[in-house]
This record gives structure tokens, C-alpha cells and sequence, in this order.
């Protein structure tokens, strides 16, 4: 089939979604507004590392990308949170031996993706060229380059140019979808843990390193080179804030938070100046596409973040991302290219979804940065992987559900999150872990 989709933006969701069309036959070209990448960019105030779950790599393995990306993949097999004196705990992310996260780069995932989407299946890419203006009646963009405009008129136009896409922004402007962006009062700055002087990591490789504080935190994501990028959370305002910490008495933030992260940063003052401060927020957005007037069939839909971008903290905004993209495509595959059908079907598949795990992307900054730290937390994991164990399948703890369980959908991993937790809630309030463990394994027999 040679009918031609465009797609605006050369991220990580139009990159898989170029590939996953192309392999149905489709001429595929993407529009991208930064120059032709030459693996040493990074976007600025984009994060540098990403957690990739299960549901990222089913969606890489439909697109018969994963062989390609595995080699940039290093596990984290849990949370290793550190205290204010240095002392550290590993919590394992599941109950299972083989359940781990992958840290990948940004940046070398996107170049990966883009180089199959380009060299092997003749994806056409177009950069420099940004969206600055969509004709809602027509469904045509107007592209902008160093060459001059050109006004762009596909049957299909995906955009998957970000949470703050140019595309959804005319939408709402036009009266065409109703569109709201909720920054959180937190911002990040992502920094450095070098390797060692002789080539070795500085902290355990296996995990996610977490300093929790309450109301602020530090995390740190192992990369290949064998540094860590680590990501300082904070208010934007207040003490502590980002606009009361600076360069100068960044060093003594640290010292008095998370002192053994310090003793091993030694440009923190540095990259604390030259690094930028990233938003962190959550996008709502309906409907999620607009087909032409006039009986003309072309069609716009939004995709990935530009459609309902999330918070990080539950690792899942690029996992919900390439879900979408790999949902897509077996629509596609299904309906071909009846475009308003296909857009129609996609927004009932996944709007519940993506709203759950918007809520659950929330919830779970509340316990990265305060919960963890508390010895129940740790008590009421052990009791869910015991259940786990003793009802396989039937009990499976939400962060497992979310993170390693792709055939349950979000919206049910939130639904069955909810009867689990009151059961666990219960139980743990019956005594000594024999005791809260024969209750949970009757309830579980009740409820579940």
C-alpha cells in the first residue's frame, strides 16, 4: 500500500510508529524540527536515561526492533534506597527472578530506532522542518525549514511531536479538542556519577538508586559507559527549591541530604550551573484526533505524550508510548487505512488506559520519595510476593501488573491494584506476618 503517512516528530513514539507502518507497506515520511541527529545531541530538559518494561519491549518486538535495541539495555532488578547516613536497602521490584527494568539511553534508543526506520525499510525523513500551523478543516500542516514553508496535505498525519505538541496546541485553539497541561510545583535537573579512575561503576549496576526525603529525592539510572545519570527532584520553590539551591550551596545541599551521592560527584557544582531544569507534568486531552470537513477523509490523531503525557515516576511514560504505537498498527492492520475508523477505535482502546496510568504515575512519586522509606513498606511488599506466590495469577502486586505484565491493561491493573490493597491494608493490621498472612490468603480466597 503506498499511500503516504506523515508523521511530525522523530522521537522515540514516531520513530517505532515509522517502523511498524513501513513494515505494512505504507510510505512513510517523518517531519522533525532539529537537525539530522549525529549521536551526540541531547535535547535540553529532556531526560537523558529511561526505564524500559515489559510493555515497551512486546511493542519493540512487534516492530522486530528488540534485537537491535537489547545491546543498549543494562537491568535494575530493584530499588537500592540510601539513607542519610549512606546506609542502603534493596527492594526488589518484583517477586520473580527474571522481573527487572532496563535502563536504556534516550538517545541511543532514538538513534537505534531511527537508523532501522531509515536504512532498512526507506522510512523518508525530513528535518529542520517544524509544524508551525495546522489548517483543522483540511487537516494540512504548514511546515516551516531553512527552505521556506510548504503546506502538507496526507490522508494521515500523526503527531507524535510531544507533550508540548505544536499539532494539539492548534487543535485546542481551534475549538477542535479540549486540552489542559498540569506542570506539578516539582521540576528536575538531571547530573552526573562518573565511573571510577579505573573504569568501574560507583554504585551497584543492578538497580535504581533512590535517596527518598520526604519531599524531594535523588535517584540514579546505571548507563553503559559505566556512569550514572542521577536526577535531583525538588519543589520548584521553596527550602528546598530550585530557586533557593544554586551552584554556590548546591555542594552543601547535598552534603547535609545526601552525603554519600556527594562524595561521588565531583562536577556537581558545574553541571548544577550548565544543566537545565526540566518540567514534570501530566497532559489531558479529548479527543485525540479530527478528520476533515467537506468529506474529505483525511484525519489528524495525536499520539504518545502529545495526547497524554505523564509523570515519570512510575517509569511508564515511553512503555504507554510505544503500547500506543503497537496498538496502532494492529488496528491498521485490521481495519486498513479507513483512517476516522482507525483514529475512533484507537481513542476507545486506550483512553481508560492512559488515564490510569496518569493516576498511578502520581501516586507512585509519593512513594518513591517518602513511602519507601518507611520498614511497613517493605513488610507489605514481602506479604504481596508471598501471595503471589501462594496464588499465582490470581494474586500479582500493581507495580508487577503495571511493569511486567503487559497482557493486563492499565485501567485493569488499577481496578484489581485497588481490591488488593484494602486487602493487604486489613491483613497487615491483624499482628505478627504469620497472622497477616493466614487473613490475606482468606480474603484473598473471598475477593479475588
Amino acid at each position: 500500500m503506498a499511500e503516504p503517512i506523515a508523521i511530525v516528530g522523530a522521537g522515540l513514539s514516531g520513530n517505532l510508529l515509522a517502523i511498524l507502518l513501513a513494515r505494512q507497506g505504507f510510505a512513510v515520511t517523518v517531519y522533525e524540527r532539529g537537525p539530522a541527529p549525529d549521536g551526540a545531541q541531547q535535547a535540553a530538559g529532556r531526560s537523558i536515561n529511561l526505564a524500559l518494561a515489559a510493555r515497551g519491549i512486546r511493542a519493540l518486538e512487534e516492530a522486530r526492533a528488540f534485537a537491535a535495541v537489547e545491546p543498549l539495555l543494562l537491568p535494575m532488578r530493584g530499588r537500592i534506597v540510601h539513607d542519610r547516613h549512606g546506609r542502603e536497602r534493596f527492594l526488589a521490584y518484583g517477586g520473580q527472578s527474571d522481573e527487572c527494568i532496563w535502563s536504556v539511553s534516550r538517545q541511543d534508543l532514538n538513534l537505534t530506532l531511527l537508523e532501522i526506520a531509515r536504512c532498512r525499510l526507506q522510512v523518508e525523513y525530513r528535518f529542520e522542518h517544524s509544524c508551525t500551523d495546522l489548517d483543522i478543516d483540511r487537516v494540512a500542516a504548514t511546515l516551516r525549514s531553512p527552505a521556506g514553508e510548504r503546506r502538507l496535505e496526507p490522508k494521515l498525519l500523526l503527531a507524535a511531536d510531544g507533550a508540548g505538541s505544536t499539532i494539539r496546541r492548534s487543535l485546542m485553539a481551534a475549538g477542535a479538542v479540549s486540552a489542559r497541561e498540569d506542570l506539578l510545583d516539582h521540576a528536575y535537573r538531571e547530573l552526573t556519577i562518573p565511573a571510577r579512575a579505573g573504569g568501574s561503576f560507583a554504585l551497584a549496576p543492578d538497580g535504581l538508586h533512590i535517596w527518598p526525603r520526604g519531599g524531594f529525592m535523588l535517584i540514579a539510572l546505571p548507563n553503559l559507559d559505566r556512569s550514572f545519570t542521577a536526577t535531583l527532584f525538588l519543589p520548584r520553590e521553596g527550602r528546598p527549591g530550585f530557586d533557593t539551591i544554586d551552584a554556590g550551596n548546591v555542594a552543601d545541599f547535598f552534603a547535609g541530604h545526601f552525603p554519600d551521592a556527594l562524595a561521588l560527584m565531583p562536577a556537581l557544582g558545574q553541571e548544577f550551573a550548565d544543566r537545565p531544569i526540566g518540567a514534570l507534568g501530566s497532559v489531558y486531552c479529548e479527543p485525540w484526533s479530527r478528520t476533515a470537513a467537506g468529506g474529505r477523509d483525511a484525519t489528524v490523531l495525536l499520539i504518545g505524550d502529545a495526547a497524554h503525557a505523564i509523570v515519570p515516576f512510575h517509569g511508564q511514560g515511553m512503555n504507554a508510548a510505544f503500547e500506543d504505537c503497537a496498538c496502532l498498527a494492529r488496528l491498521v492492520a485490521e481495519l486498513g487505512p479507513a483512517w476516522p475508523r482507525v483514529a475512533e477505535r484507537f481513542e476507545s482502546r486506550r483512553r481508560a488506559d492512559v488515564r490510569a496510568i496518569a493516576e498511578m504515575a502520581l501516586e507512585n512519586y509519593e512513594e518513591m520519595r517518602d513511602t519507601v522509606r518507611d520498614p511497613a513498606f517493605e513488610r507489605r511488599a514481602t506479604l504481596s510476593f508471598e501471595l503471589e506466590r501462594r496464588f499465582p495469577g490470581r494474586f500479582v502486586p500493581r507495580y508487577s501488573m503495571v511493569m511486567f505484565h503487559p497482557e493486563i491493561a492499565y485501567a485493569e491493573a488499577q481496578r484489581r491494584g485497588i481490591v488488593q490493597a484494602a486487602i493487604l491494608d486489613e491483613a497487615l493490621g491483624a499482628g505478627d506476618d504469620a497472622a497477616s498472612l493466614e487473613l490475606a490468603s482468606t480474603l484473598v480466597e473471598q475477593r479475588l
